[in-house]
């Protein structure tokens, strides 16, 4: 059931920081990502991005304009995409879909130079994969060996 009506995107802010830390994802998921508690420090370039509903976080992800973005694309105006999830009690509401959905408005408002967002995705991870894919993404062709597998390099064309 999609109850995602009232979706949006957000810079972390300290106000988030409380419903982060009780973000919770079963070990299946956790493998692929990290939760917001262990990334909530973060280095210049990296972002901070809350997927809120009715202005409470549900969601969480960073944004990088760091070199590490050159691992996955030659683009200069590229960003990468880490850490997305969705906490585990508010998820199957279509939170994901929607933030996902919102982000090239986001990104152009807040990024204007940026006009491709990357990501790795595990080749064991298909509900993430389903979830890009029916969001905008496509399949660069490129793979990387991760820390857990094989990973598929996705871009989001901006």
């Amino acid at each position: 059931m999609d109850t995602a009506s009232h979706v949006g995107l957000q810079h972390f802010t300290d106000q988030h920081a409380d419903v982060l830390h009780r973000f919770e994802l079963p070990e299946e998921q956790g493998q692929f990502t990290s939760l917001p508690e262990k990334v909530l420090d973060v280095t210049e370039g990296q972002y901070r991005i809350v997927i809120t509903s009715d202005s409470v976080p549900v969601g969480f992800f960073l944004l990088h304009a760091t070199q590490r973005v050159k691992e996955y694309t030659d683009n200069p105006n590229a960003m990468l995409l880490t850490s997305f999830s969705i906490n585990f009690a508010e998820q199957g509401k279509g939170f994901a879909k929607k933030g996902l959905l919102l982000l090239p408005d986001f990104v152009h408002a807040e990024f204007p130079d940026c006009d491709e967002i990357v990501l790795a995705v595990n080749h064991k991870n298909v509900p993430a994969q389903k979830l890009y894919l029916h969001t905008g993404f496509t399949d660069t062709g490129l793979r990387r060996r991760g820390a857990i597998g094989e990973q598929f390099i996705f871009r989001l064309a901006l």
